[in-house]
């Protein structure tokens, strides 16, 4: 298995909104706000190969934004999809699967894309997109505080062309393919699922929105975005004990400073990053 980083641009969010309940005058030292209050958060997506696939693992905001869209958010920094993953010898045809950890905007805008008439189309045409029902069902029925999250245009299409497939969230840890293991987190939104990935002897986890930054490491960091933040505290309480119990790798998916770490824990039980 062979892992890379995939970035996919930038956007804008408010950084009270990310931070919730932690005082301004903390996070504003951490990552420096604009007049307006918004920080620059990364929109970083995974590549992963095995012998016979190409999996993506979330998608970044897209580039088919209205001015609507740009002036709240102010994405930027996103190309191509074959530009992206030139690197790596591979085009968006190549792609054979898509793991939407949520669906959210920041994580699914990138699936569909405009042709030259305008129109919609997938962005990965030869790929399988992969959600859970439990969240899928949450995304189209959106309740009125996830609802601005929750754009149908970047999702409901992909059902409609016949290219979702269903993973049972189950309870505990699942096994999806060989050597990747998701897990449903339910403090941030309905059944996010976090991979959880097997190279030879080392664990990486992608963090999606639980842990969103190496700065959301602290237990009281937890975003106002989040439905149930202390399930939030729980989960991610869970993860970082186990990743320093089992010498983790994290990837913090929307860190613009900090793709990935290890955590340890002090003398005081308290977990934090490794330099």
């Amino acid at each position: 298995m062979d892992i890379h980083f995939i970035e996919s641009g930038f956007l804008k969010l408010d950084g009270g909104a990310m931070f919730g309940v932690v005082p301004k005058r903390m996070w504003e030292k951490l990552n420096p706000p604009d007049d307006l209050n918004m920080c620059t958060w990364s929109m970083r997506c995974l590549l992963v190969q095995t012998q016979d696939r190409n999996i993506l693992i979330d998608t970044g905001v897209g580039q088919k934004q209205d001015a609507r869209f740009h002036s709240h958010f102010e994405p930027w920094g996103q190309g191509p999809w074959d530009l992206s993953l030139a690197p790596y010898g591979l085009k968006a045809s190549d792609i054979t699967d898509v793991l939407l950890t949520h669906l959210h905007f920041d994580h699914v805008g990138g699936a569909i894309a405009l042709n030259a008439k305008g129109e919609p189309e997938p962005a990965f045409p030869n790929a399988k997109y992969w959600v859970n029902p439990r969240h899928w069902d949450w995304a189209c029925q959106p309740n009125p505080r996830e609802a601005a999250s929750f754009l149908a245009e970047n999702f409901k299409p992909l059902k409609d062309w016949g290219l979702l497939e269903f993973i049972d969230p189950g309870t505990e840890d699942l096994t999806w393919l060989p050597s990747i293991q998701l897990r449903c987190v339910y403090g941030h939104t309905e059944a996010m699922m976090l991979p959880i990935l097997q190279k030879e002897s080392q664990t990486w986890v992608y963090c999606a929105d639980l842990i969103p930054s190496a700065w959301h490491i602290g237990l009281p960091y937890v975003m106002a975005y989040d439905l149930r933040p202390l399930d939030t505290m729980r989960e991610k309480e869970r993860l970082l004990n186990e990743a320093v119990d089992g010498d983790y790798t994290l990837i913090f998916e929307h860190d613009p400073k900090t793709a990935a770490g290890k955590v340890k824990r002090d003398d005081k039980g308290r977990i934090f990053l490794m330099g």
